[in-house]
Parts: structure tokens; sequence; C-alpha cells
């Protein structure tokens, strides 16, 4: 891959604005774009008495010196995504408020929002860095969901560059940081991508200071989630082991602890420790899901303790949209079911949000995940191949009852999950 000329950021918040100023300030010669649909907060960037919309110090000085020299701040995402060589995802990602994982998990939805959006604009192939603060896999998903959709001319190479700025001192952070991580997958092209973005940094950081596992994941309480993602344990300890602020500043006691980001990571810690025990099954719930079988067992119509009843619980605590099929049950029983499991959702809003289908084709039609949650045979004679074509990409398929041929669905193209198997997406 060429020297990346242009830069764009997705993101004007707190971490993309600051970060890529500094990079446009330190490269001269790169042209740095920073996007956001907030069309107030870019308006600020670019105000005429550098109100920006971030307070830090020396930062207004930064963006006084590189603003429309090599700096530029617009709402026009596209453009930026199409003219970029390498593109910085740093959207926000609030805790979750509401749904699975709620006051712990992090909610990815600008994340896959903006991954979508730069696999349906570009024209030309591209360095996507998640920038934003993620929990770890998060660059996997990215991955996925680009190269399901991007178009055949166009390849994605995606590396992690977490941040570790504190707010008051985040200027000074970025001109001399105790280390800068650039993880990328252990592959040529992924090397390749890694040094692109080495190289950047490397006009102000030294390069001793940089480092690049081959998987970053933010001790024996970490590694048996370093085992269970891929991560290793030893890179982690030499990665937080640079980090200055771990130390008698970062244990200084005091009445706790503020900021919009160790919190966070924390909550998001226990989170993926807990969701481990059923691998990141939340993370693969998307907006208009399949649930195939609503009776607890084929061969009956009888819904008593279904576990399809909990999963659409939980799709719609996720706001999901749903499609159920099941061969035998009859509406009004799933209606029933499902009012009495969502007590607080009125029955018309549950109408609007879950679709009831008489085929299984007709209900995968447009979804992004279909979930296998009775065993009926009619699904393992399915025409998946149909199901394929009609599905949203990447398209999931969660086999809840061992039922199906994985590795058959998977030379189709489908990403598979089969409970009680490790099997990756």
């Amino acid at each position: 891959m060429p020297a990346v000329n242009k830069i764009c950021c997705i993101g004007a918040g707190y971490v993309g604005g600051p970060t890529c100023a500094v990079i446009a300030l330190k490269c001269p010669h790169i042209q740095v774009t920073i996007v956001d649909i907030n069309q107030a907060r870019i308006d600020a960037w670019n105000s005429k008495d550098y109100k920006l919309p971030i307070y830090e110090p020396g930062l207004e000085d930064v963006v006084r010196e590189a603003r429309g020299r090599n700096l530029f701040f617009s709402t026009d995402v596209d453009k930026g995504i199409q003219e970029a060589d390498l593109i910085f995802v740093s959207v926000n990602t609030p805790t979750k408020k509401s749904g699975i994982g709620a006051g712990f998990a992090a909610d990815l939805n600008y994340v896959e929002l903006a991954t979508r959006r730069i696999a349906a604009v570009s024209n030309s192939s591209k360095i996507v860095v998640e920038k934003s603060t993620v929990p770890c896999r998060t660059a996997e998903s990215m991955r996925t969901i680009l190269e399901a959709n991007s178009p055949a001319n166009c390849r994605f190479d995606i590396l992690s560059n977490p941040e570790f700025l504190a707010e008051g001192t985040a200027v000074n952070d970025l001109f001399a940081p105790d280390r800068v991580l650039v993880g990328s997958l252990e592959t040529p092209e992924g090397k390749v991508a890694c040094d692109a973005l080495t190289e950047i940094y490397a006009n102000w950081v030294p390069r001793e200071r940089i480092l690049t596992p081959s998987v970053f994941l933010p001790v024996n309480a970490l590694s048996a989630i370093c085992e269970a993602t891929g991560a290793n344990i030893d890179e982690v300890a030499y990665a937080v082991g640079k980090d200055s602020r771990v130390g008698p500043s970062f244990l200084r006691a005091s009445v706790g602890f503020g900021g919009s980001c160790f919190q966070k990571d924390i909550l998001n810690l226990v989170y993926l420790s807990d969701s481990l025990h059923l691998p990141e099954v939340a993370n693969y719930w998307r907006q208009n899901i399949a649930v195939l079988g609503f009776a607890f067992k084929a061969d009956t119509g009888d819904t008593r303790e279904s576990a399809a009843i909990s999963l659409v619980r939980d799709f719609q605590a996720e706001n999901a949209n749903v499609n159920i099929y099941d061969p035998q049950v009859v509406h009004e029983q799933i209606w029933s079911d499902l009012s009495e499991a969502c007590p607080t959702i009125p029955l018309t809003t549950l109408q609007k949000r879950v679709k009831i289908f008489s085929s299984a084709l007709e209900a995968c039609k447009n979804a992004e995940a279909v979930v296998i949650a009775t065993e009926w045979k009619e699904f393992r004679d399915i025409d998946w191949n149909v199901v394929y074509l009609n599905m949203r990409k990447p398209a999931f398929v969660f086999d809840g009852r061992i039922l199906l041929d994985a590795d058959k669905l998977r030379n189709i193209g489908f990403k598979v999950t089969v409970i009680g198997r490790g099997e990756k997406l």
C-alpha cells in the first residue's frame, strides 16, 4: 500500500478532534479532514474566533497553526471517506442505557453505522483504524462488516489504535505519549497497514514507543479474558507497564473517579467477563433478526417455557426488529406469550417491532441474523442459498439446536455460530 497522503477522521469529539489536529500539526505533508454530522460542532471547530467545542490546554494553538493549511473540518462525511487513504473511526461509544448489558456494555451502534458507511461509499482501498473507546474484538466485527459489504475493487485493512488521553493534558499526551499502540492482523497485508500508521506517528514519536502487538486487549484476572479472545497477556502487561499513569498518580486515593473513559472501560471488562460464558452472543444482535421456531421443541405447538420467548424478549430490550416463523404455533399464542414476557411494552408497540410470517424464507428476507430456536426438520431443508441472497451482509446464523450443517452454510457465505461450540465468526 502506498504512503498515506490523506486522512479522514469520522467523529469530531474529544478523541478524534485533538488526535487528528496534532497529526495534522506534526505531519504537514498529510491532508487531515475531520468529519462529523453535527453541524454545530463542525461550525465551532471552524469558528473565526477559535471558540472550539472542546477545551484542552494548547489545543487552540494547534488548530490555529494547522487549520486551513492541511487540517479541515467538514460535515461532508462521504467525501471525506472517499478521498482518504486512512480513516480513523472515532465516534461516540457510550455505556448502554437499556437492553442486554445495560450499565456495563458499550453501545457500538455508532461504530457499526460508521463502518457500514465506509463500505457503502468507498471507491478505493482504505486502512480503517478503530480509535473509539471500544471493547476488544470490535476491530474483528468491523472487519466482518467491511468484508461482507465492500465493492470488488476495494480492500479494507483494519487496525486498532486505542487512545490514552487524559482530560486536561490531552495535547501534551499526544505530543509526548508514553506509548502508541497499533494492533493489526499477523498477515502481510496487516503488517503493511500497521507500518503505514506507524510511519505517521514516527514523524514525532520515538519508534521505541510505538508498540505493534498482533492483537490488543485492554495480571491474572485478565489472563482468562486474553485466552478467550486471542490476546497475549505478555503484550498486555508490557503495554500497560509503558503508561506512566499506572503508578502513584493512578493509585492515589480520592472520593472516586470520573471522566468519560475509565469507568466505562471497567464496566466493559465486567460485561466482557460475563458475556464470554455465552460466546459474544450480545455482539451479534442486529436491527432485524429472524427467529425460526417458537415451540419449545419440534413436532408440537406447545410454547410453555419456550426458549424463543426469552430470545424475543431480550431482542426487544435491544430495540431490534424480529421476524418469527413457526410451522405449528398459532399467531394468537405467540402474541399472548410475548405480551406476558414483555409486560411494559404495549401490544400495539410489540406488533410494530415483531412480525409473524407464514414461511421461513419470508421471515429471513432482509434480516441480518437467523436464530434457530426450534429443531424443526424443515429448517434443515431450507434453500439456504436463497436465504443468503435475500439477507443483509454480513449474514449471521446462530444454530441454537445443533440442527444445521455449519460448514455448508459457511461455504455459502454465512457467519455461523453453533451453540456449545467455539467456532469463531
